[in-house]
């Protein structure tokens, strides 16, 4: 399993906690509306985050939207 203290979005400084907290507390299932909303901003500055990842690792946004909607996390 993944460490949930591995930096996802270093342009926000977000871990794999912390954006999959953000998932659950607002009930986020897509990726437009997780990109989008105002409450936990991520994927807007350098946009690596959204593709190949923070760590060039392939962890990216949606791979935490997917294993938190998989009830991994």
């Amino acid at each position: 399993m993944i460490d949930l203290n591995t930096i996802i979005c270093g342009c926000n400084d977000l871990s794999v906690r912390d954006i999959a907290e953000c998932i659950k507390e607002n009930n986020f299932t897509t990726l437009d509306e997780l990109l989008e909303n105002d409450v936990c901003p991520m994927g807007d500055k350098c946009e690596s985050c959204k593709d190949e990842g923070y760590n060039n690792d392939g962890l990216n946004i949606p791979y935490v939207l997917s294993i938190v909607a998989k009830k991994l996390i």
